[in-house]
């Protein structure tokens, strides 16, 4: 039951092979009995569940059910959930029970999807290990000794593990893509404002954007289809209209041409991952798609950019955690400065206090033209390299990231090595354009992912080609067999 996909798990109930409860229950029995190894739940929402659950085979006996109304799901807690802890990984919001729903649980619930529960993250959205989270390390289910990526490790080790059949994450940075590759998931970054952030607790707002990680790229357009659209509470929304995401998945791949910038296979990568990628390459050629090679030559500025612009977003979104409206205060204050100064410093873990302070300094007087200025102006220069290369291609494909999953505390106290981890993801956000992780190989046993980059908006063909690329290969079954048992 347990490696039932989204669209299985649909058309069983559909079929009435077996009921939301049974399902639901089933899932609940492998949380419990797996997930203390793996820490990828912080709070599991086993009552809530099975009210919606039942609520659900209700209304499939009553033929007034949607297409996905009792399938299981797990969001990760950065979205508000009412009246369930929302902790976003720290000690800030360790008390901290939402009086709202964000739009994607809205839209989640509308779909009828029963929520299993909210799962792990570095702290804030802050990381690429999962090990800055104050609720613990997530492990990663293929080696429990490795990272599962971060910031989405969580709702990605959850997916592998079997304990959701998919999961909702955000990225910032490449925080769905690179989990995704690390866990051996599907993963899917969208257009930035294809989807609302509107209760999806900020890090930085210029970059942060939600999407579906999933087994393979069929549930992720069943995902797409609940969570895309207009939210007249999200002023960053795209009001531009959405299509059915899974439309075009069977559509040929003839004619196609994917870009292959030099900068993606340069010095640094894992040559076991390149051999991995170049192999799914030669899939796409044989599917009727042609190789170009072409050039991205500001990727350079894109970790320097992505460093200055995200702790300078986050230093201003986090200012409001102050210890006086709500989350974290410290005891017995002596006055307001000490309110403030102790209960952020004891409410933030180290790497919130690093990316604050980093990004107060580039802000301030005197320093503000010297690095935020000029880091806006190499995201244009970024964004321009992109579009210029869509005008010769389809897709941009390269590596998720240059390794597989590292181990637990390897690269915890060198920030720059743990920066470097999204060197091939961060460009994407800086532009804002949509891209997808899929598993297209094994290295030193653990799982690569692929990485393929569309122009704004198409979700639906990147959809296609990873879904084409899985109907040929069976990397995305092969990878979720071998995760924990």
């Amino acid at each position: 039951m347990h490696r039932k996909t989204l669209a299985d798990i649909a058309l069983g109930l559909e079929k009435k092979e077996f009921s939301s409860v049974e399902i639901t229950t089933s899932f609940f029995e492998r949380i419990k009995q797996l997930d203390p190894d793996i820490n990828s739940f912080i709070t599991v929402t086993d009552e809530q569940a099975l009210i919606k659950a039942k609520l659900a085979d209700k209304q499939r006996a009553n033929n007034t059910a949607s297409p996905l109304a009792g399938v299981p799901i797990a969001h990760k807690d950065i979205f508000c959930t009412e009246g369930v802890k929302t902790t976003c990984g720290s000690k800030m919001l360790d008390n901290f029970l939402s009086p709202y729903n964000a739009t994607v649980i809205e839209k989640c619930e509308a779909a009828g999807l029963v929520m299993l529960g909210k799962t792990n993250m570095d702290e804030f959205a802050m990381g690429s290990s999962n090990e800055t989270s104050f609720y613990g390390p997530v492990h990663n289910p293929h080696n429990l000794n490795c990272v599962p990526g971060g910031s989405s490790g969580g709702s990605a080790a959850a997916v592998a593990a079997g304990f959701a059949p998919a999961a909702t994450g955000t990225d910032t940075g490449g925080s769905i893509r690179q989990p995704a590759a690390f866990c051996g998931i599907t993963g899917l970054k969208p257009t930035y404002g294809r989807i609302s952030r509107w209760g999806m607790i900020a890090f930085a707002s210029s970059l942060d954007q939600a999407g579906p990680m999933t087994q393979n790229a069929e549930d992720a357009a069943l995902l797409m289809n609940v969570m895309a659209g207009f939210d007249p509470k999200d002023s960053t929304s795209s009001d531009k209209p959405t299509e059915d995401y899974t439309a075009k998945l069977n559509v040929s791949l003839k004619g196609k041409k994917i870009g292959l910038p030099r900068q993606f296979f340069s010095q640094g990568l894992d040559p076991a991952i390149e051999q991995s990628v170049r192999d799914a390459l030669t899939v796409y050629e044989k599917l009727g798609a042609t190789l170009v090679d072409i050039e991205l030559p500001n990727a350079d500025l894109a970790t320097p950019a992505y460093y200055v612009i995200a702790p300078a977003e986050c230093s201003s979104n986090l200012s409001r955690f102050d210890g006086v409206r709500f989350g974290h205060r410290c005891e017995n204050p002596a006055n307001l400065a000490d309110l403030y100064s102790r209960s952020r410093g004891e409410g933030f873990g180290d790497e919130v206090k690093r990316r604050i302070l980093v990004g107060t300094y580039v802000l301030s007087a005197g320093f503000y033209d010297a690095y935020y200025l000029q880091a806006q102006k190499a995201r244009r220069l970024i964004k321009n390299d992109y579009l210029n290369a869509f005008e010769q291609v389809d897709f941009i494909a390269g590596p998720t990231a240059p390794s597989t999953a590292f181990s637990l505390n390897n690269e915890i106290e060198d920030p720059v090595a743990m920066y470097l981890n999204d060197i091939y993801t961060i460009a994407v956000n800086l532009a804002g354009l949509p891209a997808l992780s899929i598993p297209c190989g094994i290295a030193s046993k653990l799982p690569v992912g692929l990485q393929l980059i569309g122009n704004y908006f198409s979700e639906a063909d990147l959809l296609n080609a990873g879904h084409q690329f899985q109907q040929n290969t069976d990397w995305h079954t092969q990878l979720l067999a071998q995760s924990v048992r």
